[in-house]
């Protein structure tokens, strides 16, 4: 056999080989289930317009690379605008939201950068490990044809009576370059942003959802979807998922 067939006959053998794998990583990109054990959730409040919170932007985008199973999201929000830089994030929803978790989390008061780590106000600057505990609902997220998203929800052994979900669509790699209030002049660097959010009625049953989200957002960024399932009466988080694709 000549060098060349040789070189040809491997290079289609690579193909065939690589094909199927190509296929299942597309069929798990498409498709995630919950894992057995409760996720890591972390909720950041955040604002341009504080100059104590790029550091904690940053800590959020550095602990993300450095724990994989991390499920986050950026919520800007809008209180700080009216000092002089309108942060172009910063939704009055999110600040409700924030408002809303004053109680459960634990938090005496709405403050910026704000961390709350599975429903709890968290103050440190290492994160929990990953936890052990088994979860008590399993959620399933899957994209279908176009732009839908169906998200399943399956209640399992010890769920609370009312569950309540609230999903969010978040982007990296924004960036700013702030020309007024605390931080002018800096440029700010954003991952895990949420451009859009919502949360949906507590219910006792299984859950389905069906939701309208583009797999790319501004720019032509990837668009992930966090899906989170909480308690409704006291908003510990009972799991949660990420779809990326």
């Amino acid at each position: 056999m000549l060098p060349n067939q040789r070189a040809a006959l491997i290079t289609i053998a690579l193909l065939v080989w690589l094909a199927p794998v190509g296929a299942l990583q597309a069929q798990q990109c498409k498709s995630v289930q919950s894992a057995a054990t409760v996720a890591t959730v972390v909720e950041l409040y955040t604002s341009e317009g504080c100059d104590s919170c790029p550091p904690t932007d940053r800590w959020l985008s550095e602990a993300r690379r450095a724990r994989p199973d991390l499920i986050a999201a950026a919520f800007h929000v809008d209180y700080w605008d009216r000092l002089g830089w309108k942060d172009r994030f910063a939704s009055p929803a999110f600040t409700a939201r924030q408002a809303q978790s004053v109680a459960s989390s634990g938090a005496r008061f709405a403050y910026t950068p704000q961390l709350i780590v599975n429903g709890r106000d968290w103050r440190g600057s290492v994160l929990p490990p990953a936890t052990t505990q088994i979860a008590s609902v399993s959620l399933r997220l899957q994209r279908g044809a176009g732009d839908q998203v169906s998200v399943n929800l399956h209640r399992l052994a010890d769920a609370p009576a009312q569950v309540q979900l609230w999903w969010a669509a978040v982007e990296d790699g924004h960036q700013s370059e702030v020309k007024a209030g605390e931080n002018r002049g800096v440029i700010l660097k954003h991952d895990a942003v949420v451009r859009e959010y919502a949360r949906v009625p507590a219910a006792g049953g299984d859950q389905r959802l069906m939701l309208k989200l583009p797999a790319m957002g501004e720019g032509g960024r990837k668009r992930t979807l966090v899906v989170v399932a909480t308690d409704a009466a006291t908003g510990k988080v009972l799991q949660a998922a990420q779809l990326g694709c």
